[in-house]
């Protein structure tokens, strides 16, 4: 039997029967779900029988399961997939608003768990075995369609979702899909727009001479191995510090680099290592990339190129690829990239959540 106090003198008994009864009245639904991508950060989403939307694999939570338990079992049972589930990337109170529930199904609300399904390889997509009859289709799709192929609530909370696992600070709580204290990655709206595309392959040597230079970025180092990436404000869409060469320049793409790097981000730099470039046999230009050490980062200016002024984060190397779409070879950049970290004398960085450097932070 339980007490509780109504006064500071007088408790009032509250029996284990109305303390049941209460509780029931206030139940609410659970549902439980999981977030996959491929290796190039699209999500996997199910093509269903019974709605004309995608959704992420999950469902119901049954009586007396746990949410993990739930979103496992769900893997299982739609995709043929056996895998534990043991971390968190959202918890959603979803209303009858924002559900946009029909008066006859009588929603009383729902709270449901967004769980991180990681990366899979070619390997277990290719495993992947839909259920006859409900599971029409299942597809990887770029995060920006999902607005296009998901209901509002659905895509809210799988790119809240996706934001989370990239931001890495732990499981996001959200209200009908949105978070509560939203991160710099969820105010920015990042991959809400197509993520830039650059399916080009990597090369460690010298670019061609015969090939113009189309481009030269830079990865800037934080003294904790973090590097600055630019974010549009208008669309969210990330970049790399860097841009297209002009005739101020003279060729020298270091020249291009700097004085992009600069207008861009208020950002100096210390000696650039070049790391590569990406260049097809079909193309009539190369795009270069360098490493550099931040040197120092003043207030954030306004681009005279675009009129906007930038949103700069730190992001570790690998969140900053979860930004882009470059496919395979991003993994080549990436490993050319850390040798040339290492020749920079800078530290691996930690995964760790996405900030916003403050000003005057790399002054050396």
């Amino acid at each position: 039997m339980t007490t509780t106090p109504t006064s500071d003198k007088t408790p009032s008994v509250f029996t284990d029967e109305k303390y049941g009864a209460q509780r029931t009245e206030a139940a609410v639904w659970a549902g439980a779900s999981a977030l996959i991508t491929d290796r190039r950060g699209r999500v996997l989403v199910e093509r269903v029988s019974y709605r004309d939307t995608r959704v992420l694999p999950g469902g119901a939570v049954d009586k007396c399961e746990s949410p993990a338990h739930a979103a496992a079992r769900e893997l299982r049972e739609e995709l043929g997939v056996t895998m534990a589930l043991d971390r968190g990337l959202a918890v959603d109170w979803v209303s009858a608003a924002g559900a946009n529930a029909r008066p006859a199904m009588r929603f009383p609300g729902e709270v449901l768990h967004v769980f991180d399904g990681g990366t899979w390889s070619d390997e277990q997509i290719a495993a992947i075995r839909p259920r006859e009859g409900e599971i029409e289709a299942v597809e990887f799709v770029e995060p920006a369609r999902l607005p296009e192929l998901m209901s509002p609530d659905n895509a809210r909370r799988a790119l809240s979702a996706l934001r989370a696992r990239i931001n890495a600070a732990g499981p996001a709580l959200l209200e009908d899909g949105l978070p509560i204290a939203p991160t710099v990655l969820d105010q920015a709206g990042v991959l809400r727009t197509a993520r830039a595309r650059h399916h080009f392959p990597f090369h460690t040597g010298p670019a061609p001479e015969d090939l113009p230079v189309h481009q030269a970025w830079g990865w800037l180092f934080a003294p904790d191995g973090r590097v600055l990436v630019l974010l549009e404000p208008d669309t969210g869409a990330a970049c790399l510090p860097g841009g297209t060469p002009e005739p101020q320049d003279r060729g020298d793409p270091l020249l291009t680099l700097r004085r992009e790097t600069r207008e861009e981000a208020a950002a100096e730099v210390g000696e650039p290592l070049f790391i590569g470039h990406l260049s097809a046999t079909d193309e009539t230009c190369s795009r270069l990339r360098y490493a550099a050490v931040l040197t120092r980062l003043g207030p954030a200016p306004v681009d005279p190129a675009t009129g906007r002024t930038y949103i700069r984060i730190l992001a570790t190397p690998e969140q900053a690829l979860e930004l882009f779409d470059w496919g395979e070879s991003a993994a080549d950049q990436l490993a050319a990239l850390h040798q040339a970290r290492t020749r920079l004398n800078i530290p691996k960085a930690v995964r760790q959540p996405i900030t916003e450097p403050a000003a005057d932070t790399f002054t050396l």
